[in-house]
This record gives structure tokens, sequence and C-alpha cells, in this order.
């Protein structure tokens, strides 16, 4: 049972006639089993016969028509998928239509599993680039680095191509090989061009990513993902670290976290909590959905104090996890409320290979409540979908009788602030030069200190400071955003002319100074920088070990953690 969603890595005119009959009989064949599932559904369900079978027969009978004397040859495998995807976009987005050539990625959503080199990669100009290589895997073993561009695959050139289009030729079996060029920037500024040759292998997403004790006696342990093995990567992280140490409290962090697998969220709650507990419950129009499920395993451990940090995009089996946890009273939520997502999603198969991921249940957690924040079966005249407003949300108790509420995700315990970019640090991030500077240091520096200590001296900043002096990175202040805003007022109401020498002299006096903003935005430019660079000799963990001690949630965390009063304040009965 599916959650949640993941990243991305990575003939004759009579041949044609012969394709496309076999594909109209195919589109047939899938319009002519809907029809017959629909209409086996009737023989149990009380639905108008008259309108399903009517619709049916108009849509068929109008791609008879459209194929038949429409005036170019059309593509009946396209336009079938067109007009699923149409009518599923009527319903939620988590509903999906997947054709058979798309399984592969849909295998890596729940799996977290594929054949390749093992590399994030995106679009940097006209190359494909790779953003970061995954611990462990060829691509790092290869000694390739994030900013190296993709120049060839197999010997073919991969200018303009688009990121899928490249990913495809770097994944394939596990075992086979593949020839890369990349174009890597050197320490002068200047490029060079390498080729090496890559063995694929299997490559397992870990769920985990970073996991350590990060103070004296508190432990802290990301999780990006509810694939396979989610709950087993805690579980062993979590003893890893009392190996250690003993701990005095833990930080489980699913900030960002869009989910994933039903089950795996019960074990990652089963890890701090008992054998045979309640985590979630789902409730569906049929009732094989309707299903309560419980911890199974023995856990590792019941009684240290336990924070989750969540947020706006924590989803899902994130939700799962920080609610059921905060409904036993296991942990204080620390963070955002979360995105609101309490539907169940299932896949049913289909003809030639394809699936379908449906919506059949809500899920509720130990209180009883369902945390889905927008109901799509009722829409605005728009089309918009609704929100549940305050209102219409239900008061629930957790098991120390606490107050919690239904309707709108997790509610935190403790609710803090997101860090908000400067805009001069958004204009940096978004324009690349974060990432670009990172490479360049790392072509000037073989290493660092290890990541979690690593940080910039002042003439290293500096540095950065005067390599960005005549590059593009230009932005919008608040200020002359709202004097924007004034001057759009003012035309609109007649009074611009009357205005316009007090407005021109305001926006000369306001307008930006690039120097000044870095030296303001300084802290969390350097911040950002520093873990874009520790990211280049450590990769993902050492980014999260490098982002810790600047993170407020995490700071906020140790400090309630510290605290055995205010934690017992939190979690008992108001």
């Amino acid at each position: 049972m599916f959650v949640g969603r993941l990243p991305t890595e990575e003939v004759s005119s009579t041949g044609y006639q012969k394709y496309n009959m076999m594909s109209i009989c195919k589109s047939t064949r899938i319009v002519l089993l809907i029809t017959g599932a629909c209409m086996a559904l009737l023989s149990f369900r009380q639905v108008n016969f008259f309108d399903i079978t009517k619709n049916l027969d108009i849509f068929i009978s109008l791609y008879k028509e459209l194929n038949t004397y429409y005036v170019d040859t059309l593509q009946p495998d396209k336009l079938i998928k067109a007009g699923a995807t149409a009518m599923l976009d009527d319903l939620d987005p988590y509903t999906d239509f997947i054709p058979e050539e798309d399984m592969d990625e849909y295998r890596i959503q729940t799996t977290g599993k594929y054949g390749g080199i093992g590399a994030i990669i995106g679009t940097r100009g006209e190359w494909v680039t790779i953003t970061e290589p995954y611990e462990g895997c060829p691509a790092a073993k290869a000694g390739l680095r994030a900013g190296d561009k993709i120049i060839e695959v197999n010997g073919k050139s991969t200018r303009n191509q688009k990121t899928d289009e490249v990913s495809s030729m770097l994944k394939g079996k596990p075992g086979t090989t593949v020839q890369v060029k990349i174009r890597r920037l050197t320490a002068d500024g200047s490029e060079q061009d390498m080729t090496v040759t890559l063995t694929r292998e299997e490559i397992k997403i870990k769920n985990v990513p970073y996991y350590g004790i990060i103070e004296e006696g508190i432990g802290y342990i990301r999780l990006i993902n509810f694939t396979d093995r989610a709950g087993a990567e805690v579980r062993m992280a979590l003893q890893q670290m009392q190996s250690k140490a003993k701990l005095k409290g833990v930080i489980l962090d699913v900030r960002g976290n869009p989910g994933g697998l039903l089950h795996e969220a019960i074990h990652v709650a089963n890890v701090f909590v008992d054998r045979n507990v309640e985590i979630v419950s789902t409730k569906g129009k049929m009732s094989e959905w309707d299903k309560t499920f419980f911890t199974t395993q023995d856990p590792v451990d019941t009684k240290v104090p336990l924070v989750v940090l969540a947020d706006g995009g924590s989803a899902s089996a994130s939700e799962i996890v920080s609610g059921a946890l905060q409904d036993l009273d296991r942990a204080v939520i620390i963070g955002q409320k979360t995105y609101g997502k309490g539907l169940v999603q299932s896949t049913r198969s289909l003809p030639y290979g394809a699936k379908l991921k449906i919506t059949t249940a809500k899920y509720y957690i130990p209180s009883g409540r369902c945390i889905q924040a927008i109901n799509y079966a009722e829409r605005n005249e728009d089309g918009s979908v609704k929100h549940i407003p305050d209102s219409l949300k239900n008061a629930f108790k957790t098991r120390n009788g606490r107050t919690v509420y239904d309707g709108g995700g997790i509610d935190p315990d403790i609710v803090t602030e997101p860090e908000k970019l400067a805009n001069i640090t958004a204009s940096l991030v978004s324009k690349g030069l974060l990432f670009d500077y990172a490479n360049l240091f790392r072509a000037r520096h073989e290493s660092i200190p290890d990541a979690a200590s690593f940080a910039l001296t002042e003439e290293e900043y500096d540095a950065f400071v005067q390599w960005l002096a005549g590059k593009e990175y230009d932005y919008t202040t608040e200020s002359e955003k709202m004097l924007e805003e004034l001057k759009a007022a003012s035309e609109k109401e007649k009074y611009y002319e009357s205005l316009r020498t007090e407005l021109e002299s305001l926006k000369k006096n306001m307008s930006h100074d690039k120097l000044n903003d870095l030296k303001k935005a300084k802290s969390q430019i350097k911040s950002m920088l520093e873990e874009e660079i520790a990211s280049r000799y450590y990769l993902s963990s050492g980014r999260i070990a490098n982002s810790i001690r600047s993170d407020g949630d995490i700071r906020k965390a140790v400090e309630i953690l510290r605290d055995e009063q205010q934690m017992k304040k939190i979690l008992a009965k108001k």
C-alpha cells in the first residue's frame, strides 16, 4: 500500500500500419475491459447504469470516428493516455494511470532501487550535470563529482538533451557497463574533459542518509523516504548510536519527507513504541480497505525522550509517524504544520502491463482523527479544491488526554518559524552561484576538515564575494517591491504624474547595494555555502552534518530534550 512519492537519476510504411492497427486493437481492448469492469461493478453497486453505458458508448464512438476520419494519422497510445490522464485529473492528484513504459520509474518510487550509476542529475545550461553522486555507488567510486557536465554517454552527445533522456541512457541492467565523458572545472577556472567507464549496479537510495550523536547524549536521525527497509534503517541507526553512548534524547527528522509505503511508516513508529500498538487504520468505500494496523516487532527503546521534526513538506507516511507518536504521547512534535495528506493509494493491474494507482481509503491515526486537509470531492465553481475550514474540524484526545484536531495535517506541539531566505540569498541559489563556487572550491582544495566542523574563514568568504563581482544575480528587495506596488496603485488612481518626482527619488535612494546586502545576509549565505562545499567532499551525509549547527529547529529540539520537566509538561494533559 502506497501513501506518498521520490527524485530522478538518471520504419517502413507497412510496418507503421501494422503497429497502428495493433495499437488500435490494444486501445480498444482497454476501453472494452474498462466497460466490462464497470458492468461487473454494477452487479453489486447501485449506480446509474444508463449514465455509465451512455458515456462509455459516446467515448468509444468518438474514438472510432476520430480514427476513421481525422485528417492526420492518430497515435492511439498517446490519445488514450491523454484521455485517461484527463479523466483522472478531475479526481485527486494521487490517482494516476501508469503505462507500461513508466513502470520502472514507479518501481523506483516504491522500492528506492534501480540499475544505474547512482547519481542525481539536473540541467545546467546546455548540458545535463551531476548534482550529487550517491555514496558508495559507481559514480562516487569512479570519482565523479557534483558539477561534472555529462558530455557523452556511450559516444553519443548529450548537448541540449533533457534530464530524463540522459537518465535513461545511464540506467541499465546491473553488471553492464556505460562509458561517460565528462567535462570538469579545474583550479584555474578552465575545463577539462575525461572519459570513465562505469559498471552499473543495483542502486538502493537510502531512507536514512545520515544519523549520529550531534551533542553529548543527543542522537539525530534524518529520514527522507519511506521505501523498502525504512523502518529497518531507522532501527539500525538507533541501535548503532546506543552502542556508542547512553542516549539522553533522540531527534527524528522527517522535514520535507513526502511519504511512501504504509507498512514502513508502521515499522518506523515501532522502533519507539511497543509491539501490538495501533498506529493507523484505513477506511474506504470497499469493506476490504477497512483495516487496522498494529506494530508487530519488539521496539528498540520506548523510554528515550523523543522529538520529531516536521514541516509543510512532511506528508503521508511522515504524518502517520509524527501523528501516531503525538497521539500516543510518545514524542514532542516541533516545526510547522504538516502537509495534510490523509489518503492511501493502492495499485490495480490494467491490460498490457499498465497500472492504475488509485486512492482507495483515508487513514486515521490512533486518536481517531484523519488529517486530510483538502476535500477533493467538493470543488469551487472555478474547479479549485477546498480546504477543510477550521469550523468543521473536530477535537480528539491523545492517550494522555491532550486535545488534538483533524482536518489539516499535524499541528506541532512547539511551532517554529521556517527560515526565510533573504532576497539576495534566494537569487544566489536560483542562479546556481553557490553550486558553481562550491565546484571551484573543490577544484582548488584537495581536502577539508570533517563535514560537521568545516567552516569558511573570513578570507575564504571574502574570496567568494570577490568572485561574485560581475556575476548576474539581480533581485528585488522588499522595499523595492512595495515601491513598485505604490507606483502601480498611483497609476491606477491617476495620482502618478503628481508623485512621479518623489517616487523616482525614492527608487534611486533605495536602489539596493549588493555588497551591503552580502554583508547583511552573510550568516545565512555563509552557512548555505559551507553546506554546499561540505557535500563536494562528503556527499549527502556531509551536507546534513554541516547543516546541523545552524539549524534552528534542531537547536530547539536539543533544548527541549535537555529539559526533562518541559518534556513532561508538553506531553501531560492540559
